[in-house]
């Protein structure tokens, strides 16, 4: 997620470049065979262009709204996991009662449904931003964090970590541990029948925030949206040199390249913000979010070892 007010120009040239060159050669071309060759049929009524120009601009914006949309959804569901897990920590604390027999087991129980909780989330991000093929672009991207379930381990017994990662769905199968201990915290007499229905509601709201991510994450956005916002604007910027060049003359270069620009932009928005979950500077900010859980239940269940919070990376909160 991008903090920083100002954006890099490093980065919006970056991910522009290819789009760029193609229409600052275009317009240069163009102004080079208008005048240099006296060729003056290049024109085009400017009319017809201005139509193309606030059509696109509508597209873009209908585009751009919902790209947002998945975007915005995505962090509601991560602050729901937030919101939830402090009161998944504050249940298992409170709810869990001690009867004064196995008081080890009883420990031990706490302690793996607070931090099998913490493996969870942080098992659900890596999860999340697995590339899918059908979303790979082909660009490398400036800036990427570690996304391995091998941060997992620490929270998590080697046992639970092997069978865990024979899994397809990895967090779903921690969800599947948590309730397992739930079961064993019931019969030994430590949750009575409605605080043990309580916890299993709680759990049940993390199965449906794992599945309202993933139902962002393997839904794309319509592929139309995304194909013909970039032919549009490829047409249009392909246009717009030759709508200026007979009134304008050099001018038409500057001119051309600053409203090709505005509208790449526009299309830029679009395409980087409507995949939450790709591991890009644009997306939720998972790992941030991640180690917010992780101190909130550390700091309620005692242990003095909070994570140290990330900081911004070029403007950029991972």
């Amino acid at each position: 997620m991008i903090l920083s007010r100002n954006l890099s120009w490093k980065h919006i040239i970056y991910y522009t470049r290819f789009k760029l060159i193609y229409f600052i050669a275009l317009s240069i071309s163009v102004y080079v065979i208008h005048e240099l060759f006296d060729i003056r049929s290049l024109n085009i009524p400017f009319n017809a262009v201005a139509t193309l120009s606030t059509a696109l601009a509508i597209y873009l914006g209908f585009k751009n709204n919902y790209a947002y949309e998945r975007w915005w959804e995505a962090r509601k569901i991560w602050g729901l996991i937030v919101n939830y897990s402090r009161s998944w920590a504050r249940e298992v604390l409170t709810m869990i009662i001690p009867n004064g027999e196995n008081e080890a087991e009883f420990e031990q129980i706490q302690n793996r449904l607070l931090y099998r909780h913490i493996a969870f989330v942080n098992a659900l991000r890596v999860y999340l931003r697995e590339k899918h093929d059908y979303n790979e672009t082909n660009i490398k991207e400036i800036i990427e964090v570690r996304n391995r379930y091998g941060e997992i381990k620490k929270f998590i017994s080697e046992e639970e970590y092997a069978e865990t990662m024979s899994k397809k769905n990895p967090p779903n199968h921690l969800l599947k541990l948590q309730g397992d201990d739930l079961k064993t915290a019931f019969e030994n007499g430590w949750l009575s029948d409605f605080r043990f229905i309580k916890l299993s509601e709680t759990l049940t709201e993390f199965t449906n925030h794992q599945g309202m991510s993933e139902r962002i994450k393997n839904t794309p956005l319509p592929r139309p949206y995304s194909f013909f916002s970039r032919v549009f604007v490829t047409i249009h910027g392909t246009l717009i040199p030759f709508a200026f060049i007979e009134e304008l003359g050099w001018a038409n270069i500057p001119l051309s390249i600053i409203i090709n620009f505005v509208f790449l932009a526009l299309d830029y928005i679009g395409e980087r913000t409507e995949d939450p979950f790709e591991n890009r500077m644009d997306d939720t900010p998972l790992s941030a979010i991640s180690i917010t859980v992780e101190e909130n239940v550390k700091e309620m269940y005692g242990d003095i070892d909070l994570p140290r919070r990330p900081s911004m990376e070029m403007g950029v909160l991972m």
